[in-house]
């Protein structure tokens, strides 16, 4: 008893050290006027334009292209990280084949461009729309299944959608489409030493400023959704599907909707991927791929937009980070995804609501049968 007891005040001190500077931090921002909040912001999205700085390559990436690696894979993890976070830290719905869409997107670029000479810019909606038309499909007869039904099936959905690409001849099977246009070129808006709207495939720095452009349009959608009563609903079906029911959700038209908005930002990544890369294959959308953007999910805090982006750049990052050490690095990877399950369940910036439901002994994300051990939190509690 004792031992056990050592342990659990052991995890609670460690999860304590944590966790205050980030609620001293939290309850600040609940507090701060709006200027200070929009300041923030656009510090932010000044930070995040200046990133492709070649100063930061030595320490940030000294095996690979510091410019490339930020497009893919930081800036695509992020961007396929954020629609998952609508199915997974929203509506609390496990999706394990979320790369379907992005291939989806890829090709619509792919095919579009390559065979009928359409543009990048009618193609990037018309790429969300079918991926969206591509969620309501796969939602509409499996929405009613719920925890590992729901990701068995929708892992099935992402084989199936690599599959009939590579055994399909008008989609280049498994050679794949190479040759795939650019955007449009626009010389003479420079930045930072950067041709802004100068679209070639040496250089991924004006790939990346599209991406940033298309995160903070995603981004405050996703806020924008959350706040309203679509956001409250998701999140009246993530605590308790069938107490929603009961109190008036129709919650299959608001998972349907879950899942044809995070098809939709899966498919944008997708566009942008073709477009920048001119090829893609059906090797560029393995499974593992769902898996990886699930972990940044997870491992940063499911419905909490910075815990989502801080959880995909660390996925995406450290193992190009630590390319010279080869195999080891998967091993160190998948060892700091442990701890962080043993130490912070919640994520490293989960949102407060989350984290109560996870204190409670629900994750939040469909539960799976599963309950959430609480001894931890309990005697963080009592210690208090």
């Amino acid at each position: 008893m004792s031992d056990n007891t050592n342990k659990t005040a052991n995890t609670a001190g460690w999860r304590g050290a944590f966790t205050g500077p980030l609620e001293a931090v939290r309850t600040h921002w609940d507090r701060a006027p709006g200027w200070e909040r929009w300041a923030v912001y656009v510090l932010l999205v000044i930070g995040a334009l200046f990133l492709p700085y070649e100063g930061l390559a030595p320490v940030m990436s000294p095996e690979s292209a510091w410019s490339t690696i930020l497009f893919y894979p930081i800036g695509i993890y992020v961007l396929l990280a954020l629609g998952l976070n609508v199915v997974i830290g929203y509506a609390g719905m496990l999706d394990l084949g979320y790369v379907a869409f992005w291939a989806i997107g890829a090709y619509t670029m792919a095919t579009m461009a390559v065979k009928h000479g359409i543009g990048f810019w009618p193609l990037l909606p018309c790429g969300i729309v079918l991926a969206a038309v591509s969620g309501v499909i796969l939602g509409a007869p499996t929405l009613r299944l719920r925890g590992d039904y729901l990701a068995i099936v929708t892992l099935g959905f992402g084989e199936i959608v690599r599959k009939v690409a590579e055994n399909t001849n008008w989609l280049g099977g498994t050679r794949g489409i190479n040759n795939i246009p650019h955007p449009p070129s626009h010389e003479g808006v420079w930045f930072a030493g950067v041709d802004l709207f100068t679209y070639k495939i040496r250089d991924a720095r004006p790939y990346y400023y599209l991406l940033v452009a298309v995160i903070v349009l995603v981004v405050i959608f996703s806020k924008r959704l959350e706040a309203s009563r679509i956001g409250r609903s998701w999140t009246a079906i993530r605590e308790d599907e069938d107490a929603a029911e009961i109190m008036g959700v129709p919650t299959f038209k608001f998972k349907l909707l879950s899942f044809a908005t995070g098809a939709a930002i899966g498919g944008a990544a997708g566009v942008v991927f073709a477009a920048k890369t001119s090829y893609v294959a059906p090797a560029n959308f393995p499974f593992l791929l769902s898996a990886t953007i699930l972990a940044a999910v997870v491992l940063g805090g499911a419905g909490n937009i910075p815990g989502v982006i801080v959880g995909a750049f660390l996925v995406a990052w450290l193992p190009e980070r630590f390319r010279g050490l080869a195999d080891y690095r998967d091993l160190a990877f998948g060892a700091i995804l442990v701890a962080m399950m043993i130490f912070r369940p919640e994520g490293l910036i989960p949102s407060r609501q989350r984290k109560a439901e996870m204190a409670e002994g629900g994750g939040g994300m469909g539960h799976l049968g599963a309950e959430i051990d609480t001894s931890g939190s309990e005697a963080e509690v009592g210690s208090r």
